[in-house]
């Protein structure tokens, strides 16, 4: 058993939270399956992992409690995605300016950051519920402890947010109704369960062997580095290192890896592709990663994804490389310097951007080809890959509003589980104003597009895309990820769901009998003026073809289109406007 240890420093707070996000990686994968509803939306452990996955690289953090906090919690919100990070990335930025102006911290310091972070995260959400991670993050941050010192703090803390994630389903009846406890709880307490791990000796090892913990070990080693100033980030033709595991769908054919594998050499530079029975895995520089990702889902579920920005790489290594005398700072003090960035504010200061040159411009979140192309169609200039399951960080939204030379820049989410972290990411921009317009589906964002007067004022704007919004409805297509109970009904894994406005409303064994029932329902609310169908990319051309005539037979007087929206996971999305 360790001794008792009464300070939190710097070094012993990254330490902990690397051991806490190893310990919620380990439980990924069952805290995804965590879902109250049976939609393919099983992400709440992959976007909490790697909105803490950041810390990872941070081996060189040294210095106060003070400094490391705000830079863990700095980066925590770039690499934010989905609700439950951006939730996450807040409650540590919350945590951090707890710590302000301390060297080390007490367990009282402690305890009180702790709620100072829970005071942050609840000022994300609109209308908080009981039941979710953030009764989890408040319970256990008032739970008390009986001796001043470190360990008591956080076995007590843990045990009360493990109490209160099994109460979870009794304060959020859908969470009863499915039979599952929170899963953003679940992953909070994950993590509060790897910074105790380590403050008692067992620290929770990641999947890479090596110096997990660095400042368990002397430091202080001189190492020759690559001579940064030496590149001009002019000449990188293709900018995002683009990543990504791919698990191999059913039957593939050893034809279409073939055909992946030319996709991707031709994608760019600095192309990899290998695989094996059940992955494949590919690497490559590239203008467009969206594209990258989209054609990645053709042969299967991505496993991992990552994307970076080389020229923001290059700017960061940069600013990090010593001079002649060791110290960057000094080295790059001349007169003519411009304002000196404070650390804590460097990852923000890292996102790219083109000076405005109009007076208004568009980012939309999107996934398949189709889809993207019709929003261009509308006027979208800049795209963030991501949706259902594959929710954009802050980082990567605030990157393409800062790409978008406009003096007001419009974010469309397109999903209900990107719209937190949008508005996260318009917080972080400084040099034009970013405006969410909250989609909470394609149909919505498209209907929000086409509200939109280049004659009219920002805010007259925004007022006519949302009021825009509420005269659409969606429907979805798709299936069941796992056994659950929906509405009082079973459901299984497999079985196709039929979804209105995001609420499921029929499950069944046939696509087309689903699709008749979701598309006969949408005239409940009358008869639509116009409906897009969105074909998605495991639908056949004939399957495709029965959906428009029955569309037709439906709804004779409705004008009515069929596009190839190329989207993966969802059937169909149909837009219905009246």
């Amino acid at each position: 058993m360790p001794e008792n240890i009464s300070r939190l420093s710097g070094e012993l707070y990254r330490d902990m939270l690397l051991s806490g996000a190893h310990a919620l990686q380990k439980r990924m994968e069952e805290i995804n399956r965590l879902n109250v509803y049976p939609v393919p939306d099983g992400d709440t452990g992959s976007n909490m992992s790697m909105t803490v996955s950041p810390i990872e690289e941070m081996t060189d953090f040294e210095g106060s409690l003070e400094t490391v906090a705000s830079k863990t919690a700095s980066r925590f919100l770039r690499s934010a995605r989905g609700n439950s990070g951006v939730i996450l990335s807040l409650f540590f930025r919350g945590v951090s300016r707890g710590f302000q102006g301390m060297e080390s911290a007490g367990a009282e310091d402690v305890r009180k950051a702790f709620q100072s972070g829970v005071r942050e995260a609840y000022k994300a959400v609109q209308d908080p519920k009981e039941g979710t991670i953030l009764t989890v993050m408040r319970v256990s941050s008032e739970a008390a402890y009986e001796q001043g010192d470190m360990l008591s703090l956080f076995r007590n803390m843990l045990a009360s947010a493990k109490e209160t994630l099994a109460i979870t389903p009794d304060l959020l009846p859908v969470l009863k109704q499915a039979g599952v406890v929170d899963s953003g709880g679940t992953g909070y307490t994950e993590i509060l369960g790897g910074m105790l791990a380590f403050l008692e000796g067992r620290p929770v090892p990641g999947q890479n062997d090596g110096k997990i913990f660095p400042h368990a070990d002397a430091h202080g080693h001189d190492h020759e580095g690559a001579d940064f100033a030496s590149f001009d980030t002019s000449d990188i033709v293709n900018p995002y290192c683009t990543e990504c595991i791919i698990t191999k769908r059913a039957n593939l054919e050893e034809a279409e890896t073939e055909a992946m594998r030319r996709f991707v050499l031709d994608a760019g530079d600095s192309a990899l592709f290998a695989e094996d029975d059940e992955i494949i895995k590919i690497h490559v520089h590239t203008r467009d990663p969206g594209r990258v990702l989209s054609e990645a889902l053709k042969y299967g579920s991505l496993f991992t994804v990552k994307v970076e920005n080389m020229r923001n790489q290059h700017t960061k290594l940069l600013e990090e490389a010593p001079g002649e005398n060791g110290n960057a700072s000094e080295a790059n003090s001349g007169n003519e310097a411009g304002p000196t960035v404070p650390e804590s504010e460097k990852a923000e200061a890292e996102t790219v951007s083109l000076p405005p040159d109009r007076p208004y411009g568009f980012v939309a979140v999107t996934m398949g080809d189709g889809i993207r192309s019709a929003f261009a169609d509308l006027g979208v200039e800049q795209f963030v890959y991501g949706g259902q399951t594959m929710n954009p960080s802050t980082s990567q939204l605030a990157d393409a509003v800062g790409m978008t030379p406009a003096e007001t820049v419009f974010i469309l989410p397109n999903n209900g589980n990107v719209c937190l972290v949008a508005e996260q990411a318009a917080k972080m921009i400084e040099d034009r104003r970013a405006v969410v317009i909250p989609s909470l589906s394609v149909p919505m964002g498209m209907s929000a597009m086409m509200a939109f007067d280049p004659d009219a004022s920002p805010d007259e704007n925004a007022a006519a895309m949302k009021e825009a919004m509420k005269n659409v409805r969606t429907a979805e297509i798709t299936f069941a990820a796992h056994d659950a109970v929906v509405n009082g009904q079973p459901v299984r894994k497999g079985q196709i769901l039929g979804l209105i406005d995001h609420r499921v409303v029929y499950a069944c064994d046939a696509l087309n009998e689903c699709l008749n029932v979701i598309l006969s329902s949408l005239g409940d609310a009358g008869q639509p003026s116009f409906l897009t169908i969105f074909a998605g990319q495991d639908v056949s051309e004939e399957e495709a073809k029965e959906a428009e005539r029955l569309a037709s037979e439906l709804y004779p007087d409705t004008d009515s289109v069929l596009l190839d929206g190329g989207q993966p996971l969802y059937y169909y999305v149909i837009s219905a406007e009246f």
